[in-house]
């Protein structure tokens, strides 16, 4: 009984805001209701954020297409920085065959005297005991053992092996090496020889006894010895060393040739 009281006054509550809505909706002249108030509050915001955005949008009308645009002008960028990366390296490549160039020419103009062949040094072996390099010439070049090798600075050896496409020099600054020598001032013979202490230095040996050596004073192949031509010019004294015995007394020589910085070379072939 007083369940059907409790949902006959449920009903009756219904039935009143069903007919409050139908009063509120029936008339006209009310443009703003409670509900319209509602639903406008819930969905203005929302509305703003999308205006604001497509006025933004419509204000660039090129946005999407300006982002394709600066991606493809970005690879032709990357792709002109290759290019000038590229010409860059053949300029560079340009300039160091045109310095060798010049290096031949003064090497030849220097060595006029002499029938030569133009190379350059490939590979080196400077160590304490050996110490030789490897030229790009060979047979098929018309080089052979024995033939001097010269730089722009002076004598740098002899070939001592040959193939077909290369051949290895024995620097005067080899250990094994000896070269017949003479100095500028008095004419005299020395023989210059390679030591273990020094890449750019010669013991300077069998100084005459009555040979006024002093620093400074040039020295140049003397001819004799059968392998280097006369006159090539070897160094420079640097210092002299005088002993009880004047016999024994010994120079040091500084190679006018620098082995660590040598590239081009010109073999002699009509010594």
């Amino acid at each position: 009984m007083h369940r059907n009281k409790k949902a006959g006054i449920i009903g009756i509550a219904i039935t009143i805001i069903l007919l409050i809505l139908i009063v509120i909706f029936s008339n006209g002249e009310s443009e703003n209701s409670f509900f319209e108030n509602a639903a406008s509050n819930l969905v203005m915001p929302i509305q703003n954020g999308l205006t604001y955005l497509k006025n933004k949008l419509s204000g660039n009308p090129t946005f999407f297409t300006d982002i394709n645009n600066l991606k493809e002008e970005n690879k032709e960028l990357k792709e002109k920085n290759s290019e000038l990366e590229q010409s860059l390296r053949e300029l560079e490549n340009i300039k160091t065959q045109n310095e060798t160039l010049k290096e031949y020419l003064n090497l030849t103009e220097k060595y006029g005297e002499y029938k030569t062949i133009p190379g350059y040094v490939i590979n080196k072996d400077i160590s304490n005991y050996s110490k030789t390099i490897i030229i790009n010439l060979g047979k098929k070049d018309g080089v052979e053992t024995k033939m001097t090798v010269i730089g722009d600075q002076g004598l740098v050896g002899h070939v001592i092996s040959v193939t077909e496409t290369t051949a290895k020099v024995q620097t005067i600054i080899d250990t094994a090496s000896s070269v017949s020598c003479s100095m500028s001032t008095t004419k005299d013979s020395i023989v210059c020889k390679g030591t273990l202490d020094d890449k750019s230095s010669l013991k300077a040996m069998y100084i005459p006894t009555e040979a006024n050596i002093i620093q400074g004073d040039s020295i140049e192949t003397s001819g004799l010895g059968g392998i280097y031509p006369k006159g090539i010019h070897i160094g420079t004294v640097k210092k002299v060393t005088n002993t009880q015995n004047m016999t024994d007394r010994y120079a040091i020589v500084e190679t006018a040739v620098d082995f660590d910085k040598l590239d081009t070379i010109l073999v002699v072939t009509n010594q």
